[in-house]
C-alpha cells in the first residue's frame, strides 16, 4: 500500500488542505495570491531555462537577490514596472490583458508592452 503524503507536522497533506480550505480568511488570501503564484511559476521556469541564478537575474534587472526571491515566492504583489524589467531580463515580452464577458467564456484583449 502506498504511503500517504505527510506535512512536516505529521498530518496527511490532504487533511491539512481540507482543514485550511474551510477557513474563509485562508480562501480569501489564496484567491488574492493566485495570480502572483502564476507569475512566480513563470519566472522560476524561465530562469531555469536560461540557467540563471536568482543573483544573475537580479543583476540583469538592477535589483536585489531578495527581490527576485519575493517574486518567486508568489506571495507578493509585483508592480507593472517591475514586471516590465523582469520580462526584459528574461528575454520575454510583457503582455497585459483585459477580460470581458462571462467568466466561463471570457473575451480577452491582450497588449504586448
Amino acid at each position: 500500500m502506498a504511503e500517504r503524503s505527510r506535512s512536516p507536522v505529521g498530518r496527511p497533506v490532504t487533511e491539512a488542505r481540507r482543514r485550511r480550505s474551510r477557513n474563509a480568511a485562508y480562501r480569501s488570501a489564496q484567491a488574492r495570491l493566485t495570480p502572483y503564484e502564476g507569475i512566480a511559476r513563470f519566472v522560476i521556469r524561465r530562469r531555469a531555462e536560461l540557467r540563471f541564478t536568482q543573483q544573475q537575474l537580479a543583476a540583469r534587472m538592477g535589483t536585489s537577490h531578495s527581490a527576485i526571491s519575493r517574486i518567486e515566492s508568489g506571495q507578493h504583489r509585483t508592480s507593472v514596472a517591475t514586471l516590465e524589467r523582469l520580462a526584459l531580463a528574461l528575454d520575454a515580452r510583457f503582455v497585459v490583458g483585459f477580460e470581458t464577458g462571462p467568466v466561463e467564456t471570457p473575451i480577452r484583449e491582450l497588449v504586448s508592452l
